[in-house]
């Protein structure tokens, strides 16, 4: 775990692998709840025997905006930043969905920092290249460059 306390140690990290997380396991049930909670019940996803018999993947497989929603949880356990009053998640940039993860797969995340900017209101703009990687796997789940704005 990588804590950062000052502006001034945020910029000099810029261009660092901050770490990587724990594999965390995809279940059926997160795959379900993320269903439910936005409504994208596609069979593929939620329909075990049916993705297991028609899927080209040979099961289901979790959406690829919960294998991103994920990035924020687990960069919790790679770096955290102190001393902060607000922070927020600004955006993403370049996200691409590589490789599918399949339910009952292991993921982790590895993080870079990309950029530290000056953002309007004192605030400081991060970008941190994120890869959600698949154990097992060649490719990862994905890529994407992940903005969040925070003010000391």
């Amino acid at each position: 775990m990588r804590t950062f306390t000052s502006p001034e140690q945020l910029q000099a990290a810029v261009g660092e692998d901050l770490g990587t997380s724990d594999w965390l396991q995809i279940t059926q049930e997160r795959v379900n709840t993320f269903a439910d909670a936005t409504g994208d019940h596609q069979w593929i996803h939620v329909d075990v025997e049916r993705a297991k018999k028609e899927s080209p993947f040979g099961a289901p497989i979790a959406h690829g905006f919960l294998s991103l929603s994920l990035v924020s949880m687990l960069n919790w356990q790679i770096y955290t930043i102190d001393n902060v009053k607000l922070g927020i998640n600004y955006g993403s940039n370049k996200v691409r969905f590589i490789n599918p993860v399949k339910v009952g797969s292991h993921v982790r995340l590895q993080t870079t920092l990309t950029s530290v900017d000056p953002a309007s209101g004192g605030a400081l703009q991060i970008v941190a290249t994120c890869t959600l990687e698949i154990e097992g796997e060649d490719k990862p789940a994905l890529v994407a460059e992940i903005i969040s704005r925070i003010v000391f």
